[in-house]
């Protein structure tokens, strides 16, 4: 099956994304990047009126994406999908990451817009493990073994061995199941005293 065509669109974002890849923000101009992409200037400004609407652009490129992994997540395990996507796929989608995140918020004319569309990839997967997970401490325990891991991976440090990641995997899914169970049997039980506020870290973003 032939591969749907890009739109002009998406090719002006994966030259924006592959520019700050390889020469970081400083490089970033509406000429280099319409160049790259194989577009006039003027079609350029067509789909973006400014260096901070290309960079708004890839912010809610990004977010989107997410939306459909979390979706998705919601479908099959949000514990499960949360840490097996903290585990990166190769040294070349670290280095994109890494210089992706660091130059996208490193840039000030970035809108909050976009900066809250940066932090959903965090922010997001805190909500659905919250949502998930009856137990705010295990929430907290779940989201920050997966942040671990996925800025680990991120930065280079070396990560544990995929058996142990695994080993991790089942413990955390063991105590998710655990405190559903201890819901489901409190509410069979009746209202009972209510249980100490949880100070927990911030949610992603």
């Amino acid at each position: 099956m032939t591969p749907p065509q890009l739109t002009t669109r998406d090719r002006i974002l994966n030259a924006l994304q592959r520019l700050l890849v390889d020469e970081g923000s400083a490089a970033v101009t509406l000429e280099r990047v319409a160049a790259d992409a194989g577009v006039s200037k003027g079609g350029l400004l067509y789909h973006f009126k400014s260096k901070s609407d290309l960079y708004d652009g890839l912010a809610r490129r990004f977010r989107l994406l997410e939306e459909e992994r979390l979706a998705q997540a919601r479908r099959t395990g949000v514990v499960e999908a949360f840490i097996r996507a903290s585990q990166l796929e190769s040294a070349e989608s670290e280095a994109a990451l890494w210089a992706m995140f660091t130059a996208l918020r490193g840039v000030e004319t970035l809108s909050e817009q976009a900066r809250d569309d940066l932090m959903f990839i965090f922010r997001g997967w805190s909500e659905a493990l919250h949502e998930a997970i009856d137990d705010p401490v295990t929430a907290e325990i779940v989201r920050l073994v997966g942040d671990g891991l996925f800025l680990s991976a991120l930065s280079g440090l070396p990560l544990p061995r995929p058996e142990v990641i695994d080993g991790v995997l089942e413990r955390l899914l063991e105590d998710s199941r655990e405190t559903v169970n201890r819901s489901v049997t409190r509410s069979a039980e009746g209202p009972g005293r209510a249980p100490p506020p949880v100070a927990g870290g911030p949610p992603r973003g």
